[in-house]
């Protein structure tokens, strides 16, 4: 939106129009981020007009009034035409009014409030989707860019669960070529939001033409990977901050890990077994919380006693010392 949706026909219009509504137009064609925002008597007054001139512009241009003048400019921004630079400007505005700690509330208001939507609207879509891939041969699993931490995190834990998936992204731009191999008993699992990667869409196509089933998270009924895929989970992504929310498609990926651990509950659970003795044997992991404690604790002793020491060392005689 460097351009709003409205600039072409305020610019056609400018020469004919009254000062005042001149002053107003070139804040709206300056400023169509603030116009998303902010209200109109703010931008009234950033404008240097009266807010009802703002209304009256609306007016003149066919529309009811400057209400909907700013819905369409909001629009703009929710459906991405803005791109990163241009909501990190949306998003500085409403951070310098709301200050840190209120926008950062309102993000987190914002995921929680999309992870309850999920609870209330995808369970069928989730539990069919775990269904689909507990019962595959084989999972290939691809998500890029922003989506890549989601299909990572449900192939980590297919990898721990079984050795029954394989995560696209090789190096070299080797990883699809993995997919030579998949069957109609295979399940592509594809996770890609808006803007949508041109990759991930196109291993999608290609697995459709070749017909290896398809299960997606995406967040549209028309986007690409719901045009293709056999099973879809849609998530919201609408965020205060300028990067949209990965949050919702993050649950989901271990929602379903769960679903599918607990649906082959006796294989699952010989397969964790292994994957803890291998863990075990390259002690991994720190043992617990009150190790870490006893590990900090015998460190700060053995620190006191040195200390000590050096202290002691340093006040005793010459002769004593040597």
């Amino acid at each position: 939106m460097a351009d709003g949706p409205l600039s072409e026909r305020l610019i056609d219009g400018f020469d004919t129009m009254s000062e005042q509504f001149q002053l107003a137009a070139r804040y709206i064609i300056d400023q169509p981020h603030d116009v998303a925002l902010l209200s109109m008597r703010d931008q009234a007054r950033v404008a240097g007009v009266q807010p009802a001139t703002m209304t009256r512009l609306a007016k003149h241009l066919g529309l009811t009034g400057y209400d909907e003048l700013r819905e369409i400019y909001a629009e703009a921004v929710r459906g991405g035409d803005v791109g990163f630079a241009g909501k990190a400007d949306v998003q500085a505005v409403a951070q310098r009014r709301k200050g840190n700690h209120g926008l950062a509330r309102e993000i987190l208001r914002a995921q929680a409030a999309e992870i309850v939507h999920l609870a209330e609207s995808q369970l069928d879509a989730i539990v069919s989707t775990a269904r689909h891939l507990a019962s595959a041969k084989c999972v290939f699993c691809i998500g890029l860019r922003s989506s890549h931490a989601t299909a990572w995190h449900l192939h980590y834990i297919l990898s721990m669960i079984g050795e029954k998936s394989v995560m696209l992204d090789a190096v070299g731009g080797t990883g699809s070529d993995a997919l030579a191999h998949a069957s109609r008993n295979d399940v592509l699992f594809a996770t890609s939001v808006f803007p949508y990667t041109r990759a991930t869409i196109e291993i999608a196509e290609y697995a459709h033409q070749h017909r290896i089933p398809i299960v997606a998270i995406t967040d549209s009924e028309v986007a690409p990977l719901a045009r293709v895929a056999d099973d879809v989970v849609l998530v919201q992504t609408k965020s205060p901050s300028f990067f949209h929310s990965m949050t919702p498609a993050f649950a989901v990926a271990e929602v379903l890990g769960a679903l599918i651990a607990g649906q082959g509950a006796e294989a699952a659970h010989e397969s964790l077994l292994r994957f803890d003795a291998h863990l075990a044997d390259f002690n991994t992991h720190l043992k617990s919380r009150a190790w870490n404690r006893k590990v900090r604790s015998t460190h700060s002793d053995s620190s006191t006693k040195e200390h000590g020491a050096k202290g002691r060392h340093a006040t005793e005689p010459k002769s004593r010392r040597e």
